[in-house]
């Protein structure tokens, strides 16, 4: 369940990003929030930690954005060599429970934050229906299926 959870957040972040115009990494939906940027690369900072958790080497680190599209390759490759961890044979250092209901969780949070940012910006995300998604174990990469029953 907690990778099928990893190629959930992968699905679902993969729409966030994907399209995302010009200049939306930097917009600001107040002066005091974080920009897509800033949030994307707290996804990836997410990410990283759940897998020193699983690991047994809990430890954050705190990264400044770079390119929204240099962010959009680490958030995938960070996805990747989570889900290749949980795939070992490797032992998980905490139970499935607390790696999820930590970093995981969290970056879902997120990715709503940047669909919500990018109606907001004016570019929104098509809701659809995730139940219908074709949402594969194992699949985290940025190319991932056509959505089967958007909503307008």
């Amino acid at each position: 369940m907690l990778r099928h959870t990893v190629a959930t957040l992968a699905y679902r972040g993969a729409k966030a990003v994907r399209g995302a115009p010009e200049g939306f990494g930097e917009f600001k939906a107040s002066p005091t929030s974080r920009s897509p940027s800033q949030i994307l690369a707290h996804i990836c900072d997410l990410i990283d930690w759940a897998l020193t958790q699983v690991r047994g080497q809990q430890a954050w680190k705190d990264t400044t954005p770079t390119t929204w599209h240099d962010d959009v390759k680490r958030f995938f490759k960070a996805l990747r060599a989570l889900d290749d961890y949980l795939a070992s044979s490797e032992p998980l250092a905490h139970t499935p429970g607390q790696v999820f209901q930590g970093g995981i969780a969290d970056a879902l949070t997120h990715v709503g934050q940047i669909n919500f940012l990018r109606r907001m910006y004016g570019h929104p995300v098509r809701g659809e229906n995730y139940f219908r998604a074709d949402i594969t174990t194992g699949r985290v990469e940025a190319d991932q299926p056509a959505p089967r029953r958007e909503f307008d």
